[in-house]
Parts: C-alpha cells; sequence; structure tokens
C-alpha cells in the first residue's frame, strides 16, 4: 500500500467529494432495500435449503429452497467472490433449471443485463414462501478452484456457494439458512457444520448463517475415513476426513498420521490460540477433481491425487498443503484484510494485501510441515532453493511487474496461461511471500537480540480468547504497528522496498541472513525430482531455460535463456536431441555432454506442424538450485526449524 501527501485545497476537496458520495451510497442502498421489499429479514425466520447429491455420481446437485418473503420486488444473488479464491468466479455458468413458485403458480424472472449472478422477481399477493429450484451442474474440468472437477462416481465435495441464492441488500452474517443435505445410500461425509439430525436419507444441519455456511464445505463418498488427529491434553476436537475413489487410498500410515497430530500440536505454539470450535481436515483423494486447497474457518477443502498418501513423492508434494490451509484458519479466516471483507458476496473484493494473507501463511505452512515431521529439513531447504531459483534472475518479469501488482491483479492471474509465466508473472505472492517473511522472522530475531521471532507477532495479532468463529479485519497499518510493538524497525520502508521492487534479482537476504545461500549444481533437488516424476515434467529451467512435459511440448520457455534465444517458445515440442528422438532421459544426457564442449546443442522442433532445427550455444551441464551453508555465519536456518511443541 502507497501513500502520498495531498495539500490543503485537495483535501478539503476530499471531503466534499466523501460526503457526495456517502449520500450516493446511501440511495444505492436506499434502492437495494427496496428491490428486497419482498424478503423478510426479520431474521426470525430461516431460508430452508435442501440440496440433493444423490445424483452426485451423473454429476448433477439438485437444489430446493424456501424462502420466506413478503410481496413486492425482490432480487436474488448466486454468490459471485468466492472467500478465499479472491477473484469472482461463482460457477453461475453451471446452474441449470432455474425456476420461481409461490402458492403453487410460477413467478417469472429476469437476469440483470449488468450484474449476471443477479435475477430479478415480483412475489405475487398473498405469498408467504418463495419455493426455488436449481440443478448445479458438475464439470468435468480438473481446474478452476472449486468450481472445477468435484465429483466423482465414488465421491463428492459440496460446496454450499454453488448449491444456492441469497437476497441482496442483506449482509451475509444477517441472512439465515436451515441445511438438509441428502447423499447417496451409505455414503458416508465429513463438515464442520453442527448436525441437528438425521432421518429418512437426509442430514439436517443446525440454523447457520449464510457466511458460515459458505465457509463449511461438505466431502462425502463411498470410501470415507474420519481420523482423529487432537493432540494430547488438546481440549479442541481436530479431525482428518478422507474421501477417495478407492479403499486403498485411505491407508494413512500411523506415521504421516502422528505428523498431523504434531502438526495441530505446532499451530497451538505458533499461535497461542484458536479460534474454531473443532477443526476438519477435508481431504479428497481422486485424479478426477480438481486439485488445490481453498482455506475455511474451522475446515478446508484439499483435493490431491488419489494415490497421495501411498507414494512417497506424492506424499512430499502435498506435505506443506494442509498446514498451509490450516494457518488461514488464523491468517485469513480469524485476521483477514479489510479490503478482502465485504459483506456481500456480490461485492468486490480488493487483493492488495494478499502478500500477508497468502504469502505469511505460505512461509508459515512450510515452516509447519517441517516442524510437525511432514517434511525433513533437508526437503525443507530444497523447497526454499526452489523457490529463490524461480524466482530469479533470469525471469525478466521481475523487470517491468512489481510483486505489488501481483497481489492487486491476482483476480486476473489466477486464470492466466502457464506459458510465458516467467515474462508476465503470476501469483508470486505466494513463494516470493516465503522469502519476504523469512527476511522478516530473521529481522525481528536481529533487532530484539534473538529475544523474539516470528511467533512473537504470531501471538500479537493472531492471539486473543477463542469466541469460535469470528472475523476481526485489519489494514496494512494495523499489521505495521503490530510489528513495530514486537521490534521496532522501519517495516513501512521495508514493505514498500520488497513490494514496490523491479529488481531483477529475488529478496534472498533472510536466507542469507539465516546461514545459507542458493547455489546451482548438477544434484537436481529432492522435491524436483518429487515434481517430475507426479507430473510428468522436465526441469531445464536453470541450464537452457526450458520446462517441458516429458512428451517433449514445451510448458515455458524464459526470455534470455538459451531455449529462448534461439527461437523455443511455449507450446512447441522437442522432438530430437542431437539426432535422437526426445525422452527425459536424452535430453539430460545431452546437457552433460555439452559441458566442456564446443559443439552446440541441437534441437529439433516441432510448431504447429513446420520443423526446424534449433541450435543453442549451451555448455554449462545439468544445473539446479541448491541451498548451501555460508562459511562463518551461524546456521540460524536450523533453529527456525525447530519444533515448538514437546515431543
Amino acid at each position: 500500500m502507497f501513500f502520498a501527501e495531498f495539500g490543503v485545497e485537495v483535501y478539503e476537496g476530499a471531503l466534499w467529494m466523501s460526503h457526495t458520495r456517502s449520500r450516493f451510497i446511501l440511495s444505492i442502498l436506499l434502492c437495494v432495500v427496496g428491490a428486497n421489499a419482498g424478503f423478510r429479514a426479520d431474521g426470525a425466520e430461516a431460508i430452508r435449503l435442501t440440496v440433493d447429491a444423490t445424483e452426485a455420481p451423473l454429476k448433477i446437485i439438485h437444489t430446493h429452497m424456501q424462502i420466506p418473503v413478503s410481496p413486492g420486488p425482490l432480487t436474488l444473488y448466486y454468490p459471485k467472490w468466492i472467500p478465499g479464491e479472491h477473484a469472482p468466479d461463482g460457477p453461475i455458468a453451471n446452474v441449470a433449471g432455474l425456476k420461481f413458485t409461490a402458492n403453487g403458480r410460477v413467478v417469472p424472472w429476469r437476469r440483470d443485463l449488468l450484474d449476471m449472478f443477479a435475477f430479478h422477481l415480483d412475489v405475487p399477493a398473498a405469498a408467504t414462501t418463495l419455493d426455488a429450484d436449481l440443478d448445479y451442474l458438475e464439470p468435468e474440468e480438473t481446474s478452476g478452484f472449486s468450481a472445477g472437477a468435484s465429483a466423482t462416481d465414488k465421491m463428492v465435495v459440496i460446496s454450499w456457494n454453488q448449491n444456492l441464492l441469497y437476497p441482496g441488500g442483506v449482509p451475509a452474517d444477517q441472512v439465515l439458512y436451515e441445511p438438509i443435505l441428502r447423499l447417496p445410500p451409505g455414503w458416508k461425509y465429513g463438515t464442520a457444520l453442527p448436525v441437528a439430525g438425521e432421518a429418512d436419507g437426509e442430514i439436517r444441519f443446525q440454523a447457520v448463517s449464510l457466511n458460515r455456511l459458505v465457509d463449511s464445505p461438505v466431502i462425502a463418498g463411498e470410501h470415507f475415513r474420519a481420523i482423529d488427529v487432537t493432540p494430547p491434553n488438546e481440549p479442541i476436537h481436530h479431525e482428518l476426513d478422507l474421501a477417495a475413489d478407492s479403499a486403498a487410498a485411505l491407508n494413512l500410515s500411523d506415521t504421516l498420521r502422528r505428523a498431523y497430530v504434531k502438526l495441530v500440536a505446532e499451530t497451538g505454539q505458533l499461535f497461542g490460540a484458536r479460534h474454531y470450535r473443532d477443526y476438519h481436515f477435508l481431504l479428497s483423494l481422486s485424479d478426477h477433481v480438481a486439485h488445490f486447497g481453498l482455506e475455511h474457518h474451522e475446515s478446508d477443502d484439499s483435493r490431491v491425487e488419489e494415490r497421495s498418501l501411498l507414494e512417497p513423492a506424492r506424499r512430499d508434494l502435498m506435505a506443506s498443503l494442509l498446514p498451509h490451509e490450516f494457518v488461514h484458519s488464523w491468517n485469513g479466516k480469524f485476521r483477514r484484510p479489510q479490503d478482502l471483507s465485504p459483506p456481500y458476496y456480490d461485492q468486490p473484493m480488493k487483493d492488495d494485501l494478499l502478500w500477508v494473507y497468502e504469502g505469511l501463511t505460505d512461509y508459515l505452512g512450510s515452516l509447519l510441515a517441517a516442524r510437525s515431521g511432514l517434511w525433513t529439513p533437508e526437503l525443507y531447504r530444497d523447497h526454499l532453493a526452489i523457490i529463490a531459483a524461480s524466482l530469479g534472475p533470469g525471469r525478466p518479469g521481475r523487470l517491468w511487474r512489481p510483486l505489488q501488482d501481483t497481489a492487486d491483479a491476482a483476480q486476473l492471474l489466477y486464470f492466466a496461461p502457464e506459458a510465458w509465466r516467467n515474462w508476465r508473472r503470476s501469483t508470486d505472492y505466494y513463494e516470493e511471500g516465503d522469502l519476504i517473511w523469512l527476511e522478516v522472522d530473521t529481522l525481528i530475531r536481529r533487532e530484539t537480540g534473538d529475544a523474539k521471532s516470528i511467533t512473537d507477532f504470531c501471538h500479537l495479532f493472531f492471539g486473543g480468547p477463542n469466541h469460535g468463529p469470528e472475523l476481526k479485519p485489519y489494514t496494512f497499518e494495523d499489521l505495521v504497528a503490530a510489528l513495530n510493538r514486537v521490534a521496532p524497525y522501519d517495516w513501512k520502508r521495508f514493505f514498500r522496498e520488497r513490494l514496490g521492487s523491479t529488481s531483477p534479482a529475488p529478496p534472498l537476504a533472510g536466507i542469507e541472513a539465516s546461514g545459507w545461500k542458493v547455489v546451482y549444481t548438477e544434484n537436481e533437488p529432492e522435491l524436483m525430482k518429487d515434481t517430475d516424476e507426479v507430473h510428468h515434467t522436465v526441469n531445464a529451467a536453470y541450464s537452457i531455460g526450458l520446462l517441458l512435459h516429458d512428451d517433449g511440448t514445451v510448458e515455458d520457455s524464459i526470455l534470455g535463456m538459451p531455449a529462448a534465444k534461439a527461437g523455443i517458445g511455449p507450446g512447441m515440442r522437442v522432438v530430437a536431441v542431437n539426432g535422437r528422438g526426445f525422452t527425459p532421459d536424452v535430453l539430460r544426457e545431452a546437457l552433460k555432454a555439452a559441458k566442456g564442449s564446443s559443439t552446440p546443442l541441437e534441437l529439433l522442433i516441432e510448431n504447429d506442424d513446420y520443423y526446424r532445427t534449433c541450435r543453442l550455444d549451451y555448455h554449462g551441464g545439468e544445473r539446479y538450485p541448491n541451498l548451501t551453508r555460508e562459511t562463518g555465519k551461524p546456521d540460524l536456518l536450523s533453529r527456525i526449524l525447530q519444533p515448538l511443541a514437546a515431543p
């Protein structure tokens, strides 16, 4: 966030504009309330919401709503801005069969011509209840966060926001719902929503506000397992709920279970408080759903490949996912930037503080993965080295797009293609956040003579009594003030410099201050090997500047590196290397052979059905990022990784 000093004339003008704008906003609110005279918003009667997922294997979810109304104009909305997704990506295109009735007669509706998520209708005279029906068509695409594939033949994830409408003009925390869920016979479920009862194939949940409902997904399936991961003497229940496409995929080892128990214990020490009634890790194990993690206050919605608990490489790659989403219960749900906390789902969010919301969470989540034993210290160092290298030098996007803009433009960048990512930049506030907040941690330790650390900031900023799930918004100034209470420093300048930099080099001061440095060797980090194995990729980014799939298709080509200079770009395919058909091993052997040689590397390239040979003047061999100890400096990083909770 950047601020400027204004003159008196501008200031007085701003006061006049503020007054005028306030009157304008008030008039809009009056119009919204008037337009929704048909909704009875007295809070005495809840909207009855029945979601029928018995046809989830067919990829259709049915919804019936009974909305308390009075005669008059009514505007209903489909949720647009989904908390945690930081974009107006509510999947309204998947809605079908929308129909309204009152007193047994159809009520016509029309979509708003400017807001595609709004529906206008007139509640007829004498009507007290409006019946609404809609179907949600589950997509097949395994992309798009929660709007991506969420149902298979054996399991489903119910995101309530996809299966409801809400009245406009009433804050989400003031609209009550009585949710009912129907599942296929024999399916079991997990959720943070309190259950009122089960009968006749229906699960009835306690009445809940709209914002709490949207924040409480349900995971269910034929193959389901609930595992208690509550540490000894912990008064709040924590549970790992697994749903999978096979029974075998549910085989969580006892070693891994103990690591998740340790994760819960470590968060207690890191934050010194909890702000939920209980917590459910909701983990989908399927190759047929979208893969991502989405935070909620009392649960998460994390989705990984079916065999992620069974295969070492997949376990390594998912190790920081649940810690990251768990941290969001404090950073993102309990404390959330003011700009990301609108009272309505149709009101835009501003993503400018995502470097805190997501960046700090990424740093703390990765730390917790190491402290809990989900990662070894070596894997954590691999993680840091890969991040540092992926952000530069050699990433030309840093020269024009500062980190702040990657947050400001997040709603665009989440859906940008991978091609030319190095020139466009992506949602780098995650990865670069790791580096910035590691530096913050080392600065706190330095400025306080090693008496305090990021833990003290977490206790101060995220602590307090547990009143159950609640929201306590903050601003940039609040963040800076809290850091200054922990360790007086010019934090405002620090963040301005990091967020506004267009230097080609990433912020490595935290790594260096912790006693380590990034070097490039022929040894590929274990985490990078895991990525190559699981995602069928070849990482030659730090040698010739290519990221490839194992069929030779170029995912990205880094501007300024040998391959891009030779005319090789994303979407092309490497057919042969030095006259031999491409395989990952053939490319790696050719890179090794190029070291010390004066002969150019020859790649036969297919581009839109055209073939040509590209010659790369590269002789550096295989090249990968690693962390190595900085001679003469204490090993602060190893101390940072030490567990806080008792064994």
